[in-house]
C-alpha cells in the first residue's frame, strides 16, 4: 500500500478549518445576530467541508493510483472550494454574487463521487 501523502495534507487543512469554522459558526457567528437561514447555511458548508475532509482522508490512506481516483479527489477538493468556500463568503462577506458558485461545487461533489462508484467497478482490485 502506499499512502498518498497530498490528500493526508488536504484532509488536515480542510478537517482543521472545519473545525475552527464550525466553532465560529456556533459560538462568534450566532452572537452576531445573524438570520438563522444564514447561520444554517454556514453550519450546511461547514458539515459538507467535514464529509469531503474525510474522504480526503480514506483516498489517502487507501493508497489507490489511478486517475479515476485523483479525478475524484480533484473534484472533492473544488467542491469544497467552491460549495462551501462560496456559502462562508456569503455569509461572513455578504458576497451575494458568488451565490453562482455554490452549484458549481455541488456538481463536484457529485462529480467526485460518481468517479468514485466508476473506480470501485472498474478496478476490480488492481491498482491501474
Amino acid at each position: 500500500m502506499h499512502i498518498q501523502r497530498h490528500w493526508l495534507v488536504l484532509a488536515g487543512l480542510f478537517g482543521l478549518t472545519a473545525t475552527m469554522l464550525g466553532a465560529y459558526g456556533a459560538h462568534g457567528l450566532a452572537a452576531t445576530g445573524i438570520s438563522p437561514e444564514r447561520l444554517a447555511a454556514f453550519h450546511s458548508a461547514v458539515q459538507y467541508q467535514f464529509f469531503h475532509a474525510l474522504v480526503l482522508l480514506i483516498l489517502g490512506w487507501c493508497g489507490v493510483r489511478s486517475k479515476v481516483i485523483t479525478f475524484a479527489g480533484i473534484a472533492f477538493v473544488l467542491g469544497i472550494l467552491g460549495f462551501s468556500g462560496s456559502i462562508y463568503a456569503m455569509v461572513l462577506l455578504g458576497s451575494k454574487g458568488l451565490g453562482l458558485i455554490t452549484p458549481a461545487g455541488g456538481l463536484c461533489f457529485m462529480l467526485g463521487w460518481a468517479a468514485l462508484i466508476w473506480a470501485g467497478c472498474r478496478l476490480g482490485g488492481k491498482n491501474e
